[in-house]
């Protein structure tokens, strides 16, 4: 469901209302530009590679077995079509590894994930054809329940097709193993995610608006989502081998891969969807293969030619000269081809399609493991970049020229940055205080981006080719920002670029500070609820009297019990954030969320409170230097503890996330 995936991730208490200042928010989003494409060239070369079965097999055999055994993946298909037909479509390794049950290209399901929502956009497409949905009027007057307006603005289906619907993003509910699925209407109407971005401002990719798009689909055509993909999409192609429908179909059961963490590790559950439309399908090679041949026959059998050349041309982009989203599919150019694309993770299958409409090419892989060390996003990668590289490429291999202003434009990047696509109105918004992203500068004054390295792990030579346009110097990724004023004020990369941007990250949240002054905090909590025992057993091993009396030893007790508080609520907090990632436990653990919840409220308060209380006592009573300095410094460590809790949202009741 999580493109590379990344991880993702109220009232008040007693009556006390907390208000955040608004400038901890996210600054305004800016509105999107027309996308020109002067910085992709369509020239290419007289002569390629023949793409015919036999080279693509020797090219896949020496790819593809080396890649999984050394990744540990268990098996893969791997799909290659062109001008209507398959070129050819391989099984590599094992459905069922304890079977020894080799992976049938033609047969075997493999779980796409969001490469799924392919056929919700397909089918928002043929009901738009069919005049039954408009793609820029308000989508509620398609929905039985209300989608709150943002500033007074409705969303579109265009919008949510674009991933610029403004939704921030949510986790739980969006995948289970045992629990049964509820109705699709009824996930939807459960929780409505927070509008954070005004409708067709921000690429921020939303699970929840894809699910949103499938249930216009069920209340215009008046039949189960599942239901009209089957007649529409599946039926109109002949594709036997692929179902939406959750727990898989009995007739197809005996088809399904398994699923594996690691290719050398026991099987695990069948994975089921809870917003299905994003991302729910199994389908094998075969059935793939067909559909991606319609759409390149320019819709075939299931859009009109001028419908598909709609749903594949490219729409507004937040940031110029770099790929941008199509309606549904998103840009990957390579080698100046254009493909439009999508991929799809689960927790354990991992899968991109690409199609090449001006090449009338396309390819897709599936795998069934996670595998090891990020090798299945790496996988995808290098086998996209090297089929372009060998059937589609470019037209000059000349490297690309650094312009004189690269190391003034690079500085304008450094700094920390913000994912758009993130979660807001939860505790799980922690989940950004160390998952920002902070741009540097390397030895000779280029960007270092963390999530931009290369297939070995390296951080990649980005060269800048055009004012504020970088290009990897030794492969095809590109970087571009956009400026407004002269300052950076937004950033992506290629590969995601359609779908989510960066922004600089708003000065009360930057945790270039705020996660050193909370290590800080810690610290002196730490060492504050630790002089207790300490302080006890050095004055009763020396016979030393307690030299505090009255409020003052009151105070000194009260706060070193919260100072021990403080940190259980963190034990708490660190407990609740590893387990986000593991979706069995979602539902199972809203217990401790709520404990930790109020808990965390009174100490968080309760700390800071208490240490201004014991500060004003100790310069009252003129107590020794050591005990003033350190009264000061337990003041300023409870405020940072307390202002992470509030901006980052710790102080606040639900067990939504």
């Amino acid at each position: 469901m999580w493109k590379n995936s990344l991880g993702v991730l109220a009232a008040g208490l007693l009556g006390i209302a907390i208000s955040v200042p608004a400038f901890t928010q996210a600054p305004a989003p800016l509105t999107p530009v027309a996308q020109t494409n002067a910085s992709a060239p369509t020239a290419h070369p007289a002569v390629a590679p023949n793409l015919t079965k036999v080279d693509a097999d020797a090219w896949l055999d020496g790819f593809m077995p080396y890649a999984l055994a050394r990744g540990d993946v268990a098996g893969a298909v791997v799909v290659i079509v062109k001008d209507g037909q398959v070129v050819t479509q391989r099984g590599f390794g094992y459905a069922d590894v304890a079977k020894r049950k080799p992976v049938d290209p033609a047969t075997t399901l493999f779980r796409p994930g969001s490469t799924s929502k392919l056929y919700t956009w397909t089918a928002v497409m043929q009901l738009v054809e069919a005049g039954k949905l408009n793609l820029d009027a308000d989508v509620n007057q398609y929905l039985d329940f209300k989608i709150p307006a943002y500033q007074g603005k409705p969303i579109t289906l265009r919008n949510i097709m674009t991933h610029t619907a403004g939704f921030e993003e949510i986790i739980k509910g969006l995948l289970t193993f045992d629990k049964p699925v509820p109705s699709l209407g009824d996930v939807l109407k459960h929780r409505i995610p927070e509008r954070i971005y005004a409708p067709g401002t921000t690429p921020a990719y939303s699970n929840y608006a894809t699910a949103l798009a499938g249930y216009i689909v069920e209340r215009a055509s008046g039949m189960r989502f599942d239901d009209y993909v089957e007649k529409n999409i599946f039926g109109r192609l002949g594709m036997q081998y692929a179902s939406f429908r959750q727990p898989l179909p009995a007739n197809l059961k005996p088809f399904m891969s398994q699923g594996y963490e690691l290719g050398s590790g026991p099987a695990k559950g069948y994975e089921l969807i809870g917003m299905a439309p994003a991302g729910a399908s199994a389908i094998s090679g075969g059935d793939m293969a067909k559909f991606m041949i319609a759409h390149l026959a320019n819709g075939g059998p299931l859009l009109k030619p001028e419908t598909a050349k709609l749903m594949h041309g490219p729409q507004a982009s937040a940031i110029p000269a770099i790929n941008q989203m199509a309606l549904g599919f998103y840009e990957q150019r390579i080698n100046g081809h254009r493909a439009i694309a999508h991929g799809g993770d689960t927790v354990y299958f991992h899968s991109d399609l690409w199609i090449f409409p001006e090449d009338n090419v396309g390819l897709y892989i599936s795998m069934n493991s996670s595998g090891k060390d990020g090798v299945t996003r790496v996988l995808r990668g290098s086998l996209f970049d090297a089929f372009a590289d060998r059937y589609l490429p470019a037209a000059s291999k000349a490297p690309p020229v650094e312009l004189p202003t690269a190391k003034e434009h690079a500085k304008l990047l450094v700094g920390t940055w913000t994912n758009s696509r993130r979660i807001d109105s939860s505790f799980a918004k922690i989940i950004g205080l160390i998952g920002d992203t902070k741009v540097t500068l390397d030895a000779e004054g280029r960007p270092v981006i963390p999530a931009l390295t290369s297939p070995g792990g390296a951080p990649r030579k980005l060269i800048e080719v055009a004012p504020f346009v970088w290009q990897d110097a030794y492969g095809h990724e590109r970087l571009a920002a956009q400026v407004v004023d002269g300052k950076v004020v937004r950033w992506s990369f290629g590969e995601v670029s359609p779908f989510m941007i960066w922004y600089r990250t708003p000065a009360a949240l930057d945790s270039a500070w705020l996660l050193p002054a909370v290590l800080f905090g810690l610290g002196v909590v730490l060492l504050t609820a630790l002089s207790w025992p300490v302080g006890w057993f050095v004055r009763r091993r020396y016979a030393a009297p307690f030299k505090l009396e009255g409020e003052a030893k009151r105070t000194y007790r009260v706060l070193r019990g919260f100072a021990w508080l403080v940190l259980a609520v963190f034990v708490g907090w660190f407990v609740i954030i590893s387990g986000l990632e593991n979706f069995e436990s979602h539902g199972s653990t809203d217990w401790l969320i709520l404990l930790v919840q109020f808990v965390g409220t009174l100490a968080f308060f309760g700390m800071f409170g208490l240490s201004v209380w014991n500060a004003w006592l100790t310069w009252r009573d003129k107590r020794g230097w050591f005990a003033r300095i350190w009264s000061v410094l337990l003041v300023l460590g409870s405020f940072f503890i307390l202002w992470m809790a509030l901006v980052y949202k710790l102080v606040s009741f639900g067990t939504e996330f």
